[in-house]
């Protein structure tokens, strides 16, 4: 059974480390505010100016003014912080933040990551994600394992205009979880959602990337 968006949000927060300032991308990375353990302090910068951000609030708790910058409404904690978009691009241009989860449209085998635009389709822009992807310290991408049409989407090589080049780190999709130690490396198949096999992986993926030993020996 394939993970859903829940799911993945929360396998993805598996990976945040206590201590860890943490930037979250628009889409499925957004849940990921919902499934950080508790025994972590952890905190989400915002590129809109936030800098310590709560779970989504409930109906009666929304404030309008509070927003990420996928401007949907967040909460704020005892301890956020407000401030201009020069001081958060700071924050990220200068290597303060720790990870980044984001969303992607293709991956590709060598870590490149097109997640901004599809050509000939109104888009509202770049947002922060180019700086993101070249400032912050490690990228966890979160993504369907295919498109709608059911082509793959980690691919040999992104035929989409590029957002950053040899940057991921991490693949986690509705399938699995692909990892490598640093760049330049292949990426290891790690670990499969429920009742997925290795085959079915396969199957929907078009990128070159290994098996990692210990989990083809317990599929074996």
């Amino acid at each position: 059974m394939a993970w859903d968006r829940n799911d993945m949000a929360r396998r993805a927060a598996r990976e945040l480390q206590d201590g860890y300032y943490v930037n979250l991308g628009i889409g499925i990375p957004t849940l990921v505010a919902n499934y950080i353990p508790d025994d972590r302090e952890v905190t989400l910068q915002s590129e809109n100016g936030m800098l310590g951000i709560g779970p989504f609030p409930y109906e009666d708790e929304v404030d309008s003014d509070l927003i990420n910058a996928g401007k949907q409404t967040v909460s704020a904690l005892p301890e956020s912080s407000f401030f201009g978009s020069d001081a958060s691009f700071a924050m990220i241009r200068g290597g303060h933040i720790d990870v980044a989860v984001l969303g992607a449209m293709e991956v590709a085998e060598n870590g490149d990551i097109a997640n901004w635009t599809i050509p000939g389709k109104m888009v509202k822009g770049m947002g922060g994600a180019m700086d993101l992807v070249a400032g912050v310290k490690r990228i966890i991408v979160v993504m369907d394992h295919v498109a709608k049409s059911g082509a793959p989407k980690f691919v040999p090589q992104c035929a989409l205009p590029l957002t950053g080049m040899g940057c991921v780190d991490m693949i986690i999709t509705d399938l699995c979880v692909f990892s490598r130690a640093q760049a330049g490396e292949a990426f290891q198949l790690i670990e499969l959602a429920p009742d997925v096999s290795i085959d079915e992986v396969a199957g929907k993926t078009s990128a070159r990337y290994i098996v990692e030993e210990n989990l083809a020996a317990l599929c074996a």
